[in-house]
């Protein structure tokens, strides 16, 4: 069942079992395993409920509509980073690239290894288990050539030329026809995102799901967390009280804004932001590319990924293309006539930089994080190698995209040198965030982290997170999937099992 906000005029008042803020992988993941377990389960979550056919082609239009801040929400530090965050029903999962990785397993014994108590807690058998569950529910499996498109690969060929491990990238998609528009939504409901799924199986159980709905605070009784209160759209008062637990999934951003906002400051709630920043390349090939179609993210080289470096075939919108071609006027002209020969690869960075999300007054999260001089590095290190993957492929020339560095390359040695010779500030690169963590970490000690090792809030009875706030670091890897195994086990805890 779903309440939609912008209908509830009036004070809305209803009590639950479990009350799930946030809709995303987390929140749905958790609200599944709940409503299975037995529990009568609320979700509340601010964006609206979208439909495949409300899914636009413009990636404007997307952003206007799904995206938070119409994804201008900004990291500040000396070079503001944007990142990328979804606001509807499913959170981000209807608008990414269908990118799934399972936890990986040198990433688990990294957490256990500095904190013994999560060995226990987490274990790995368990999370297998719960993965292949999951996996099997939302229909992971690699893109299969047909789905390619010539983005994806043309970079299984760069990669297999300089002999680098890659494979075709693991999606959660059913019927995918190869449209290229994950990241304004699948307008044919191929994409099997939580909403569609997961969620989809906790109001089979008669969870209820009330959408456009912000939730304002988490209301603490005798050191328990027994009510949400928020407004809706419709500029009604929400009042839910939760019975047995309230498990916060509203994302590594929001989530610890949410817990200032209610004035629950234990531990470093906040502290220790982790992300992924993603740095970009174009290159221009004689045959056509046509990168707006096929599979929109399909093909991932990893040889590097202990280095802290993945990299990605990526796919967007034509306007998105065009802002990376040069010049004005005529030769802009030129330059549009010629993108379906274009191709854009990216890649994710482990980066080592941690930052802060703060709450100031009313206004929503003030984020700030900054890249190390080592992350900067892996900007460097990935772009060359990127310029390597594009010459290998058979690019004629490529736009690095980098302030102070030459701004067409049609030479490999050329683009080779920006490793070592490239800028050293993080002014000189265009970046994104599109995965972070850590911000309301889980340990063993009070002092240094937010919720215990079961996902239970340190100092507040009845109260769990379950988003990637919770995770001790970043993974350097797709975090989709994870975060839902992860949010099963903190409801699992939540309810008892």
């Amino acid at each position: 069942m779903n309440i939609d906000g912008r209908t509830i005029a009036r004070p809305l008042s209803r009590s639950a079992d479990v009350v799930v803020i946030g809709s995303g992988p987390a929140g749905s993941a958790a609200a599944r395993e709940a409503s299975r377990l037995g529990a009568r389960v609320i979700v509340v979550e601010a964006g609206l409920w979208h439909a495949p056919t409300d899914f636009p082609l413009s990636a404007f239009d997307a952003m206007r509509a799904m995206y938070r801040d119409m994804g201008a929400s900004v990291m500040l530090g000396p070079s503001p980073i944007p990142y990328l965050q979804g606001r509807m029903v499913g959170g981000s999962a209807p608008i990414n690239g269908a990118i799934c990785w399972r936890l990986p397993r040198d990433v688990h014994e990294a957490w256990c290894a500095a904190d013994p108590a999560l060995r226990q807690a987490l274990d790995w058998e368990i999370i297998e288990a719960v993965t292949d569950e999951i996996e099997a529910r939302i229909g992971v499996a690699p893109t299969p050539p047909h789905l390619a498109g010539t983005k994806n690969l043309l970079m299984a060929r760069g990669a297999e030329a300089l002999g680098l491990e890659h494979r075709p990238i693991r999606r959660n998609v059913r019927g995918c026809e190869g449209l290229g528009r994950c990241l304004q939504g699948c307008p044919k409901g191929a994409k099997q995102s939580p909403d569609i799924t997961l969620l989809a199986d906790a109001v089979e159980r008669d969870a209820i799901v009330i959408s456009a709905t912000e939730v304002d605070a988490i209301e603490v009784r005798a050191g328990r967390a027994w009510r949400v209160v928020g407004t809706a759209q419709g500029g009604g008062a929400v009042s839910i009280e939760a019975r047995k637990a309230v498990i916060v999934a509203a994302s590594a951003i929001q989530t610890p804004h949410l817990l200032l906002a209610s004035g629950i400051n234990h531990g470093p709630v906040g502290h220790n932001l982790q992300c992924h920043p993603g740095v970009s390349m174009a290159g221009r090939f004689t045959e056509p590319v046509r990168m707006w179609e096929g599979a929109t993210q399909g093909h991932e080289v990893i040889g590097l990924r202990a280095e802290g470096l993945k990299f990605e075939a990526l796919g967007f919108g034509l306007a998105i293309l065009g802002a990376r071609m040069h010049g004005l006027g005529g030769p802009l002209s030129q330059e549009l006539a010629q993108m379906a020969h274009w191709a854009d690869w990216g890649v994710a960075v482990r980066a080592q930089g941690r930052g802060r999300v703060r709450r100031l007054g009313r206004t929503g999260p003030i984020v700030t994080w900054s890249p190390t001089a080592e992350d900067l590095g892996r900007f460097r290190r990935g772009l060359a190698v990127l310029g390597a993957l594009f010459f290998a492929a058979g690019a004629r020339e490529v736009l690095p995209g980098v302030k102070g560095f030459a701004p067409r390359v049609e030479r490999p040695e050329v683009i080779a040198a920006i490793e070592r010779e490239g800028p050293r500030s993080a002014r000189a690169f265009t970046s994104a965030v599109t995965h972070m963590f850590g911000t309301c970490r889980m340990g063993s000690d009070p002092a240094s982290s937010v919720v215990r090792p079961d996902f239970r809030h340190h100092a507040l009875e009845g109260l769990y997170l379950a988003d990637s706030s919770v995770f001790p670091t970043n993974l350097g890897v797709n975090p989709q999937v994870p975060i839902m195994a992860l949010a099963t086990l903190c409801a699992r805890r939540a309810m008892g099992a």
